[in-house]
């Protein structure tokens, strides 16, 4: 049964986050909000916290798991980044974004694209993951909290909670979230290509 705390969406409660980083500390799935849609997330070396999150979302080895970092130091340190892309990362960060970029040695395997061996990475624009991430010292694994069959993730934490109290560990309640999700920039080639238009503004990508 998932514990279920209730947190502010500006100042969330530090006890609290001190908490949920124990959860997750723990091997444990979490549901919480961010600056787009809520997301299901789990430290990056927990294969079977991985694997869950996997069955929940209904993907296989080819869905692109997102890095949730919380700043550009991280993600260097996780991907591949030229000069020119962290000029654009630095223009576009903390925001909706999604960058998929080539992962470095630091990550496993199992949670790269099996054939391109890249990863998406972001760092997000809501003070709730961003302290999460602040209490665990590390990024954490994350995938949008879309289920199998629907159109739109889920975004009140009282249907998370109807629907997976007994599928995860912990869901962070900061209120009702936005539908939408992030743009997801593929920026492993010569120039920036937009692989999903969404609450990322594309003008700072030099996109339309």
């Amino acid at each position: 049964m998932a514990q279920f705390f209730s947190v502010h969406p500006e100042q969330p409660q530090p006890r609290l986050i001190r908490q949920a980083a124990e959860i997750l500390r723990a091997g444990s799935v979490a549901a919480f909000p961010t600056d787009a849609a809520y997301s299901l997330g789990c430290r990056v070396g927990d294969a079977d916290a991985v694997a869950r999150i996997r069955a929940i979302r209904a993907v296989d080895e080819h869905h692109h798991f997102t890095l949730m970092c919380r700043d550009l130091s991280e993600i260097a340190t996780y991907a591949r980044v030229d000069n020119a892309q962290f000029r654009l990362l630095k223009a576009t960060t903390p925001g909706s974004y999604t960058f998929i970029l080539e992962g470095t040695k630091e990550l496993p395997r199992r949670i790269l694209h099996p054939k391109r061996k890249t990863i998406g990475l972001r760092i997000p624009a809501h003070p709730v993951p961003l302290a999460l991430l602040e209490e665990l010292n590390e990024p954490m694994l994350t995938s949008t909290l879309l289920l199998p069959g629907n159109d739109l993730p889920l975004n009140d934490p009282e249907d998370i909670r109807n629907c997976l109290e007994k599928r995860i560990d912990l869901i962070i309640d900061a209120g009702a979230c936005g539908l939408e999700m992030t743009t997801v920039v593929d920026m492993t080639g010569p120039e920036p290509k937009l692989l999903r238009a969404g609450l990322g503004m594309l003008g700072p990508l030099g996109l339309k």
